[in-house]
């Protein structure tokens, strides 16, 4: 097999992998709309996977195992939007290198892998676009609940730096205070969502109040379980850095947002009112001479 045909066997392999992916989604999805849209979009991968695997009729393709069965485990944790969005992304490579390819084609074959790319392009992101996921709606209120609960423990956690050397305290203080602004935080949503006729205000209080103190909880942990102070702070604020990783990261790839800029704004924000909270806790410590207690 030569250069040139391996390259048609790779490509032959990524859209037949696509079109069992999303075949097998349309086989998990309950609306019928979002069936319909998976299995249109399964058929088109099929026809592509056609074009390539006819340029290699003696080749043996198979799937990518990795691809398919990842893909369905990725839809079970993070949700049918996010995975087809998600493999989407790697169809931005793909057009690229179709379009260095369409001078080495045979003539022939340029104006089907012309509508190819046409349908890479346009075609499959508008069908996409069109999926309807229940959790997709809810997003809003857990980036509420999760961005306000690591700016502001954060927030606290950094003020006591300058107030105690005592984790055991700030730790604490931290979950107090988390406790009570996730139920302030419910009750913000709740009325927000009763104003939305397409959400419920309940399960938008309960994502909000629960997306908030989970996070509380995970960057109080390390203050239960590092007796350093400074060590602590630097481990929570850890935790809290990758949590926005990792939610930035998802609703970057949901809505089509560039994950760097996002990311970049919300670690700023995050780092920011730490400092300004370090500032306060040290004048406050120095004022009421807490800085050198440990109780």
């Amino acid at each position: 097999m030569n250069p040139m045909q391996k390259q048609y066997l790779d490509r032959a392999r990524n859209e037949l992998t696509e079109h069992l992916v999303y075949h097998r989604l349309a086989l998990r999805e309950k609306k019928p709309e979002n069936q319909n849209l998976l299995e249109r979009l399964s058929l088109q991968e099929k026809s592509h996977y056609e074009f390539w695997q006819s340029l290699i009729p003696d080749a043996d393709v198979k799937p990518h195992f990795l691809g398919l069965h990842g893909a369905i485990l990725l839809r079970n944790i993070l949700g049918v939007t996010f995975t087809t969005k998600f493999l989407e992304t790697h169809e931005k490579n793909s057009i690229a290198a179709y379009e260095t390819m369409i001078a080495t084609m045979p003539v022939e074959h340029r104006k089907r892998l012309a509508e190819i790319i046409e349908d890479e392009k346009t075609h499959e992101l508008s069908l996409i676009n069109r999926l309807k996921e229940r959790r997709v709606s809810y997003i809003g209120f857990i980036a509420l609940g999760l961005a306000d609960a690591i700016v502001e423990i954060t927030g606290v956690h950094s003020g006591f730096l300058g107030v105690t050397r005592s984790t055991l305290i700030a730790g604490i203080s931290g979950v107090i205070v988390g406790f009570s602004a996730a139920i302030s935080m419910g009750s913000a949503a709740y009325l927000q969502a009763k104003q939305d006729t397409e959400k419920s205000a309940i399960i938008s209080a309960l994502i909000t109040g629960f997306s908030y103190f989970g996070s509380v909880i995970l960057l109080a942990l390390p203050y239960f379980l590092i007796r350093d102070m400074v060590a602590a702070f630097t481990a929570s604020t850890s935790v809290g850095i990758i949590l926005l990783a990792g939610f930035t990261f998802y609703t970057s790839v949901v809505f089509d947002r560039k994950f760097l800029h996002e990311f970049s704004e919300a670690t700023f924000l995050m780092l920011g009112t730490a400092f300004a909270s370090f500032i306060l806790g040290n004048i406050i410590g120095g004022v009421f001479h807490l800085s050198a207690s440990s109780f």
